[in-house]
């Protein structure tokens, strides 16, 4: 009785093994190789399937999400035969389970020596400067390469980014002083240009204002000129129209010779001939109240003959005056 009972449990453990080895689930974006007796036979897609148990076998299970892989920095030799590590990162994408499976023993490692070996291949024909300024020339390059490469192993690679590159150190320090030379450079031509338009608009500045100071200037001396002309016409209107007399322009001559003399400096000076005529005049006027001065007239007529001179003093003679000295 015993012995029923196991084999009883026996076949009952057996059939749950079967069935669970009969019914497969794969989850979405996957996919399964099934081997029949160590040959392919099918590839198990997403959902409920079913398998011969203990006749076919799983063989792989793939991923057939998109796949991030960075790989490590790899030493790359440019045209100038400088030293640069440069670090990738592919975005891959499993398109034929089968072939993935059967055509490469490992994608990963093989995609990664392709992917070093293009770079390189890529590099080479390049100078320091190309490289680190055409990255999108290299990543099109590489993944033109790599997609034709991988074709045939059920991998299709939608990007390559090239995520660092790191030149030498002593080639990043001079090319920080190159840079830091450059910035200097644009900075004092910017200052310069900056000096210069200054310059240039304090110099513009000066010569208008130049100008409007000297149109003023010139505007307020035809203008002075214009009030003296005005007040010289003036004048010149009064006194014809008050009509003077000798006798009036002999006392204003007579006014005036004290003037003529002032300041220590004045050791000749020059009398006008129409002084003679202002003292007779003047002379001529005083007889006329006081029935004359004893010698006065004597130097009146004297004085109109442009040879009479002042007591004490020295005279000497001119054609447009007297001269006294």
């Amino acid at each position: 009785m015993s012995a029923i009972i196991i084999v009883l449990i026996i076949l009952v453990v057996l059939v749950f093994i079967a069935l669970i080895k009969t019914i497969q689930v794969i989850p979405q974006a996957s996919a399964a190789i099934v081997e029949r007796f160590g040959r392919y036979t099918r590839t198990l897609n997403a959902g409920l399937n079913i398998v011969v148990p203990f006749i076919d076998s799983i063989r792989n299970r793939i991923d057939l999400r998109e796949q991030v892989v960075p790989f490590p920095p790899q030493p790359v030799i440019t045209q100038d035969n400088l030293v640069v590590n440069i670090d990738t990162v592919i975005y891959y994408q499993v398109t034929d389970a089968r072939a993935a499976t059967y055509e490469v023993a490992s994608y990963i490692q093989a995609i990664e020596q392709l992917t070093v070996t293009t770079l390189r291949n890529i590099i080479g024909g390049m100078d320091l400067e190309r490289t680190l300024t055409s990255r999108e020339e290299i990543n099109a390059a590489l993944r033109g390469v790599l997609d034709e490469a991988t074709g045939k192993w059920g991998i299709r690679v939608n990007r390559v980014e090239l995520k660092a590159i790191e030149p030498p150190t002593s080639i990043q320090d001079s090319m920080e002083k190159q840079m830091r030379a450059d910035r200097d450079k644009r900075a004092a031509i910017l200052t310069a240009e900056g000096i210069r338009q200054s310059q240039i608009l304090t110099a513009e500045g000066e010569k208008q204002s130049a100008i409007l100071r000297a149109e003023g200037e010139a505007r307020a001396a035809a203008l002075r000129a214009e009030g003296e002309a005005q007040a010289i016409r003036t004048v010149f209107e009064s006194i014809h129209a008050g009509d003077p007399d000798q006798k009036l322009l002999s006392y204003q001559y007579l006014q005036m010779l004290p003037k003529i003399a002032e300041g220590d400096a004045n050791k000749l000076w020059i009398v006008p001939s129409e002084i003679g005529d202002a003292l007779k005049g003047l002379s001529g006027a005083f007889g006329n109240l006081g029935g004359g001065v004893p010698g006065f007239n004597n130097g009146d007529k004297n004085a109109g003959q442009g040879q009479g001179h002042v007591p004490g003093q020295g005279t000497s003679p001119d054609q447009g005056g007297k001269a006294i000295g």
